[in-house]
């Protein structure tokens, strides 16, 4: 019989050697159970194939065809990945709706000697889960925001909190986008289910009666739309602020963002794309900037005149105040550090009430 799984941690914690997914490359690329691996029953074509000759000509053609390449594509997958395992390894399959091509495949699995079972509903019930935390119900999780101009490293200083104990999301980090117009990195972004997936693994992991915190963000992230429940317990939660003057703030964007100053055409193209909010002159006068090397000027420029405003007209409306005030100075990892030990010890405080 499958296994009909209730809840997340029950399937992140499910005691089998392997987690196989035999859906097509394709659908494995959007988003899988977080250490599956990918041990197609049929190709991206081959699904194609029988999909087209199931609707344009017949079922049982379809099935009958569609069984041949299950099982020739399951003999490479034996001889191939799978030629190493004894006779103890103990797979665990699923496919789209935990029908035909988990079941085929687990059964062949099974004739070898091999203790295989499937997941009742396959990958969609697997989806439901992650939809009914992230979008359906209230995330129980306290959040505490992490908030600041650009520039002020909250980043890196989120990051560094887990050296504290404390529980940390970066969203950014999961999104492979930084946040903003010159926030892309050089991988792209994934999909919008397999980010959700990485999230919904972090969060199963917490603890939910200690706070975890995440960084201020729109309601997206790059492409990526921060799932309902996360965005609307980020807009109610407490922040805690970090300082920095601009130059300090300029200085060390100027390190963070070396990539994009890096590459002279790339950053061009992506200050162009600010005359819309600020018009040609004031973009040329940038562009011209990038060009002599004036980068710090170019980064106090534009937190001046275009991100600072925009960071205080998104903080309108969200949250129930600031639980504390960091000032950075130097912005050297010394300051980083000392920042990220003392927002540590208001969380840890906060953990401790």
């Amino acid at each position: 019989m499958p296994l009909k799984f209730t809840s997340l941690p029950d399937i992140y914690a499910a005691a089998f050697d392997t987690v196989i997914d035999v859906r097509s490359p394709a659908e494995y690329a959007e988003d899988h159970i977080p250490g599956a691996i990918s041990l197609p029953a049929l190709s991206n074509e081959q699904r194609a194939i029988v999909g087209t000759i199931y609707v344009q000509e017949a079922p049982f053609k379809a099935r009958k065809i569609g069984a041949a390449m299950v099982a020739r594509n399951a003999a490479d997958h034996i001889d191939g990945p799978l030629a190493g395992k004894d006779g103890a390894w103990q797979p665990l399959v699923y496919c789209w709706r935990g029908g035909q091509r988990s079941g085929s495949f687990a059964s062949i699995l099974k004739q070898i000697g091999w203790r295989a079972d499937t997941i009742e509903g396959g990958y969609q019930s697997y989806r439901r889960l992650v939809v009914k935390m992230l979008h359906d119900t209230p995330l129980p999780h306290p959040l505490i925001v992490l908030d600041g101009n650009t520039g002020t490293a909250k980043t890196e200083i989120l990051l560094k909190l887990a050296d504290h104990g404390v529980q940390v999301v970066d969203l950014e980090g999961l999104a492979a986008h930084r946040g903003s117009l010159f926030g892309a990195v050089a991988r792209p972004q994934p999909a919008q289910k397999g980010f959700e997936t990485a999230l919904a693994q972090q969060f199963s992991a917490f603890d939910p009666s200690r706070p975890v915190v995440v960084e201020a963000e729109s309601s997206k992230v790059g492409n990526l739309m921060v799932p309902p429940s996360i965005w609307a317990a980020m807009r109610a939660a407490p922040r805690l602020r970090l300082t920095a003057s601009l130059p300090a703030r300029a200085r060390y964007l100027t390190r963070a963002y070396s990539d994009l100053i890096a590459d002279a055409a790339a950053l061009q193209d992506t200050l162009a794309k600010l005359v819309a909010f600020h018009g040609r002159e004031h973009v040329a006068a940038w562009q011209m900037m990038a060009q002599n090397n004036a980068f710090e000027d170019l980064a106090g420029e534009l937190m001046a005149k275009h991100y600072d405003n925009r960071y205080a007209k998104s903080r309108a409306g969200k949250g129930d105040g600031t639980l504390a005030d960091f000032a950075l100075t130097s912005m050297d990892d010394a300051d980083l550090n000392r920042v990220a030990k003392e927002v540590a010890d208001v969380v840890n405080a906060e953990t401790s009430r």
